[in-house]
This record gives structure tokens, sequence and C-alpha cells, in this order.
């Protein structure tokens, strides 16, 4: 196999490969071996007539394509590894000469990963972006703590309140006639949740327990059904059970119900902890945006439309994954949103082609400072997943190789990302 290339344009490269004779012969006599069974012959049985007869009446062409197919793929893979270039789409192939003794000769056209000329990316004067935890922050995850472990009491001797849990009969109307979706028995509902239409919770505070009363809202426009979008609405609702939130007291009792922990003053001192813990790695995390974000707009580099394409799908499934936790379906998203998966594909561009350019750039940071993942680093890596019934050793065995390869990706741009932080002007 031989090979030359040229540059078409800007990321493209021709390849024009060469596959010897004698070896596309090779592949020839293979594919006559395959499909001679296919091949009908008067006074010979199926797969029993010569190769020679066979080209005669039908041409030797009738077995190029299985052959080229034989040869091709792994000439393509030889000639790309021999001039060091890195496809990011598949290529565009066409036959030059086939047949008749002589070499197999075919170009493939195909988009390559751009070059990337980086500017600077060492010594860069930025912000240090610093967060404090102040006691309300504290105050407020005890207060969310209380709400896990929250009672429900039933109350009969007030009305609806802010913050109560009720039980509720409602059938809602437009124009005097009822509409799909519109009416529910015993429907659970937290008052201020924000759950139901705007307007629609606050006016019922104050509603005792067993009275009716007709809630007037407009539906918001957009809305998930058309029909009903910026229209208004009449609920005539009842309230069948009210129940009150009773919160634990913030003492040693608590604690101790709540966390590892023996006393009030220990549980907070934990949780500033890990506040703090969490508020260093915001800093470091924008730290590490910024620079990446000053880098990359120093360097010259020109991102293939494919390149972009190919991000947009894999942000697109990622919003697919998450939004199946949440019980929605893409298309009932797109109907809630009044959108097409086009305009979904063109909201996501520049984030795709920022996500693309931070990793050429990364990488190309990576080849200029010579960052490897050594085996250490990436059992390192796992081991920080590791438990008591999982050892790093249970983990590998459980891995793909996809997966060594993106705890190998995460060393190395963790491993870039530090050169950048450690060499950076901090203000």
């Amino acid at each position: 196999m031989s090979c030359t290339v040229e540059k078409t344009q800007v990321n493209e490269v021709k390849l024009t490969i060469t596959v010897p004779a004698a070896e596309f012969d090779a592949a020839m006599q293979k594919a006559y071996l395959k499909l001679r069974g296919q091949i009908n012959i008067p006074g010979f049985r199926k797969g029993k007539a010569p190769r020679q007869l066979i080209e005669k009446m039908y041409s030797e062409a009738v077995f190029y394509e299985e052959a080229i197919d034989m040869v091709m793929p792994g000439a393509y893979d030889a000639a790309v590894e021999e001039m060091d270039l890195y496809p990011v789409d598949r290529p565009e192939v066409d036959v030059v000469e086939v047949g008749g003794g002589k070499d197999l000769v075919f170009t493939a056209v195909v988009t390559v990963k751009p070059e990337v000329t980086l500017g600077q990316y060492k010594g860069i004067e930025v912000a240090k972006p610093e967060y404090n935890v102040t006691d309300d922050q504290v105050d407020a995850e005890l207060a969310r703590a209380q709400d896990r472990v929250a009672r429900w009491n039933v109350v009969e001797d007030r009305p609806v309140q802010q913050g109560d849990r009720i039980m509720l009969d409602y059938a809602g109307t437009v124009d005097g006639v009822a509409f799909d979706g519109g009416t529910a028995q015993n429907q659970p509902l937290e008052i201020g949740s924000g759950r139901f239409i705007p307007g629609f919770e606050d006016q019922l505070v104050g509603v005792a327990l067993g009275e009716e009363k007709d809630v007037v809202v407009t539906f918001p426009d957009p809305y998930q059904s058309e029909e009903l979008a910026g229209k208004e609405a009449v609920f005539h609702c009842k309230v069948n059970e009210i129940k009150a939130k009773e919160v634990p007291a913030l003492d040693d009792d608590f604690a101790k119900d709540v966390s590892e922990y023996d006393t009030l003053e220990a549980y907070k001192a934990s949780i500033r902890e890990n506040l703090e813990k969490a508020a260093q790695e915001r800093a470091q995390n924008e730290l590490e945006t910024k620079l990446l974000e000053v880098a990359v707009a120093a360097s010259q580099l020109e991102v293939p439309e494919c390149m972009i394409r190919r991000q947009q799908d894999y942000m697109i499934q990622e919003m697919q994954y998450r939004m199946s936790f949440q019980g929605i379906r893409m298309e009932d998203y797109l109907k809630m949103t009044g959108m097409t998966m086009d305009q979904l594909r063109e909201e996501n561009r520049e984030e795709a082609l920022r996500r693309v350019k931070n990793q050429l750039v990364l990488e190309a940071i990576q080849k200029a400072e010579g960052v490897e993942a050594t085996e250490e680093d990436i059992d390192a890596e796992i081991g920080k997943m590791a438990t008591e019934t999982r050892t790093l050793e249970d983990l590998k065995k459980d891995m793909r190789p996809e997966d060594i390869d993106y705890m190998r990706g995460k060393v190395l741009t963790e491993k870039t990302l530090k050169i950048l932080v450690d060499s950076a002007v901090l203000q």
C-alpha cells in the first residue's frame, strides 16, 4: 500500500491510496470463493464454476464490489496512520482505477481535526474567584434538614395557610366548558410550591376545611396545551384536608436524628465544612473555566461543521437522558416550548462550538507540554470511586475500554488545567 496526501481546503485532505495488484487479486479470489455459489453458469452446479469462466461470462467486475470492500477499509486506516491524520468525519471515497491486473487506486476526501495555533496560555492575569460561607447559608442547610424530617399534622380548626399541604377536588372550565385534564379528586397540593398555574395556590389561602371556592386564573402563553394558552379559566375547588408542617427543634436530639454527630454544634460545624469545600470547588472550577476561556480566545483554529454537529447531537442526548428521569419525553418538551428539533439544535450551537474549541485547545496544550496520563494516574482516578465493598481491582475488572479512555481523558484534562492554574497571575 502506498499513499499521497494533499490539502484540498481548510481542515480537509485528499488521500490517493494505491493497493498493489497482487494484494487486490488475492481479494478478488476471496470474493470469488464467497460469491461463486450465487452465480449460475450453464453446465456447472452452483459454486463449482471456475473463476475464469465466470469472469469471461459476466466480466471480472462481478467481483469488484466485494473485493474492494475487503481491502479498502484496511488500506484507508493504514494510510491515515502513516500520514498521522486524525479524521473527524467519514471519508468520501472514489475509485480511480480497478481491475485488469492493475493496482487498485482510490481517493478518500476526509475532514480532519483542525490545527490549533496556540496563543498565550501561561501567565494569564485573572481575578481569583472567592466564595465565603455565611451563617445564613448554614442556617438554610439546617432548615432543609428540618424539612426533610418534618411531620405533617391534620388541621381542622383553621383555614388554609401558606406552606400547608391540602387534598383538593377541582373542576376547571374555560368559557363554561370543561377541558381535558381540568378535573381531579383528592389532588395533593402544597401551598406555595408553585406547581399549579400562577395565582391558583394563593387564592386557596384562607379557605376553610370543606369549603368550596371558585379560583380564577389565566393560563400562561405559551402553554403545553395550545388550546388553553393565554385563556382565563375558572376552577371550582373544595378543600378536603389540611395538614400543617411541624419541624423539630434545633437541638442535640435533632442532630443525633439526622446526622452522625452527637451535638448540634458539631453538626453545624460539619455543614459549614461541607459548604466551604463546595465553595472552594466552585471557585476552582470558575478559575479554570476563565483561564481556558482566555487561552481559547488567544488561539487560532477553525472548527469543522461536522464536529459542531456531533457535539450538538451529544448535548441533545444528554438533555433527553436528564429529562427521562423527570418522565418528560423530547417530543413533549418540544411541544411545551413550541420549538422544533432544528431550532433546539440551533439554540445549542454556540455552546457546542465552545465545548469543541475548549477540547481542541486543551489537546493542543497537552501536546505542547507533553502531558501524559500514566497507569498510576488512571488507577488513582478510578480509586476515588472505591468503597469498602468495591475495591480498585473490582472496579477495573468491570470497566470497559471506553471507561478507561474516559478516565484517561479526565486525568489529561485535570493535569492540563493545572498547568494553566499554576502559571496564572491571580489578582
